[in-house]
């Protein structure tokens, strides 16, 4: 028997790779002579670098950078295996647990540090990167990010534009002159879960702008500056972003990624199951485990256990779903390819509990499904 394990990781517990680990175990308790495949999962989100790093026996290196504050924060990326691919988390280098929440304001927050992680990724050799753009702190429509990579971006006097959301009003020219040249020899690719617009009711600074400590007034002028952006980007480089699906993403980092990048905005959990070649780990196998921290409906659009359920069932190969807790609405998730799901909780614990026992919860949990698979493989067929 051939099982491949492959799960997200369990926000504030336990890593996608300590998840995998643990079910790996549980089931070898019960059947230790099956073949079984590790597969560290992410759908580009926090844990992204982690996962795949682990997947590719990759390193995560260590980088100091701008803040979104413009203070020095320590931050990372991942390296995959072959060397070819980086791993960037924007929420590494700009996101808003960096920020304290008296102190959120994407009027002044910059994704000035995310540019210099793909520098860093660069200069070691990356011409593939993969970039997870959730968790930021910042509605700057990702001019920070290009200032970092040698992009000017000029006020009516030829200066540059401060930091943050503010200026954007103030943009009058664009200059693209002084970025990287390495730029164009790289493929991007952004970990995208939403298809937001630039700007309007449902744009960056309307959406994600209070989030990030925006203020009505805030709001009015940070969407007025990314529609001024906009105009600009299409005066300056004919490129068309103000309604562009996921151009809103992370305060307009994805309209940045589209113009500046010639970036794809795709899924996350693709871009990582592609990445690991997960397509070719699944041949021969029999059972699919999958899993998160909290399985419910959301799980469906776009989330970790859902990508793997639906890749495994091309190749017709059963998936469980093992979870930290399971919603009311979870049942939705059998129609799309998951067989069943169970809660590691076998009783009502405080959050406290059920994170200092996540890992033995895991393992007892997988035991106990490889034993009813064992007990039915004893079972006269009905």
């Amino acid at each position: 028997m051939k099982i491949v394990i492959a799960p997200d990781s369990y926000k504030e517990s336990l890593s996608a790779l300590e998840v995998a680990t643990q079910i790996e175990a549980g089931f070898k308790e019960v059947l230790p002579d099956a073949q079984y495949i590790k597969v560290p999962v992410a759908d580009g989100g926090e844990g992204t670098v982690e996962a795949m790093v682990a997947a590719t026996g990759g390193r995560i290196i260590l980088q100091t950078v701008t803040g979104p504050l413009g203070e020095c924060v320590p931050a990372f990326f991942g390296l995959s295996g072959d060397g070819h691919t980086a791993i960037i988390e924007m929420a590494a280098a700009s996101g808003l647990s960096l920020v304290p929440p008296p102190l959120r304001n994407p009027m002044l927050t910059t994704s000035y540090g995310t540019g210099e992680l793909i520098l860093a990724a660069l200069d070691q050799g990356a011409r593939h990167i993969i970039l997870g753009i959730g968790g930021s702190a910042t509605v700057d429509g990702g001019v920070g990010m290009v200032q970092a990579l040698g992009g000017r971006f000029l006020n009516t006097a030829s200066k540059p534009l401060a930091f943050g959301g503010a200026d954007l009003a103030q943009l009058a020219h664009i200059d693209l002159s002084t970025i990287d040249k390495r730029i164009q020899d790289c493929k991007f690719e952004v970990a995208c879960d939403v298809d937001n617009p630039l700007i309007g009711e449902q744009g960056a600074a309307a959406i994600f702008g209070p989030q990030k400590g925006a203020t009505p007034e805030m709001v009015a002028l940070l969407d007025a500056g990314l529609a001024h952006y906009a105009k600009q980007i299409n005066q300056d480089l004919g490129i068309e972003v103000a309604h562009a699906k996921g151009a809103g993403a992370a305060g307009g980092m994805g309209a940045a990624a589209l113009a500046f990048l010639n970036a794809s905005l795709r899924l996350g959990v693709e871009i990582v199951l592609e990445s690991v070649q997960f397509a070719a780990l699944l041949q021969g196998a029999d059972l699919v485990i999958t899993g998160e921290g909290r399985m419910d409906s959301q799980t469906i659009h776009g989330k970790t256990p859902m990508g793997v359920a639906q890749m495994a069932k091309v190749f017709n190969i059963p998936v469980i779903g093992i979870a930290g807790c399971l919603s009311p609405d979870v049942g939705v998730v059998h129609q799309h390819g998951i067989e069943a799901v169970f809660s590691v909780l076998n009783r009502a614990v405080s959050i406290e509990e059920a994170l200092a026992h996540a890992a033995e919860n895991v393992r007892l949990c997988a035991r106990n499904i490889a034993a009813t698979i064992k007990l039915a493989q004893g079972l006269p067929k009905l």
